[in-house]
């Protein structure tokens, strides 16, 4: 009988614990956070566009692009392909990516390409790419908006961010979004 009751009031404590402190400590941070636990919305003219971390395709050459997804972009089902470096077609999907990059940014070379550029991250949404990722799409986007290069490299400048962990980045929504402001 000791035993049933300690095994109650531990049962208790745990549903205090874990189905009312914890969902409150977890909502107050959420509601404390960039975009109040809504995620970080991205608006142009007052219309949402998307959010900044949520990766999204861009593959029209006036634009930057970021890393590719294995799930389409979806944000209801993220994950990754889970090919090994070995896999005929993860190999076929990496070099069709390159010959991609490689058609629309004349002049560079393969070796210049960074990985982020032609290989999808675990979740298939990462919204960031390197710097070198967007600096080596500079040319293109300036050539295709008929903008000055130093512009536009000014503003892919600006757009780095460099978190308090982890490598600098540049989120791709922002920076096409400040590109369209660009004049």
């Amino acid at each position: 009988m000791k035993t049933l009751i300690q095994s109650i009031r531990l049962t208790l404590v745990l549903i205090v614990l874990l189905c009312v402190i914890y969902p409150v400590i977890i909502t107050l941070a959420g509601k404390l956070s960039k975009g109040g636990g809504d995620g970080e919305k991205i608006a142009v003219n007052g219309k949402v566009v998307g959010y900044a971390a949520i990766g999204q395709k861009f593959d029209k050459p006036q634009y930057f692009w970021g890393r590719p997804s294995a799930v389409g972009y979806n944000a209801a089902g993220s994950g990754g392909s889970n090919k090994g470096p070995s896999n005929p077609d993860y190999l076929k999907d990496v070099k069709s990516r390159i010959d991609t990059l490689l058609k629309y940014n004349p002049g560079l070379q393969k070796s210049e390409i960074p990985a982020d550029l032609v290989t999808a991250s675990g979740s298939g949404l990462d919204p960031d790419i390197s710097p070198e990722s967007a600096k080596i799409q500079i040319k293109r986007v300036a050539q295709i908006r008929k903008l000055d290069e130093a512009k536009v490299a000014s503003l892919v400048n600006a757009h780095i961010e460099a978190p308090l962990f982890g490598p600098k980045k540049v989120n791709v929504l922002k920076l096409n979004v400040a590109l369209d402001e660009l004049k």
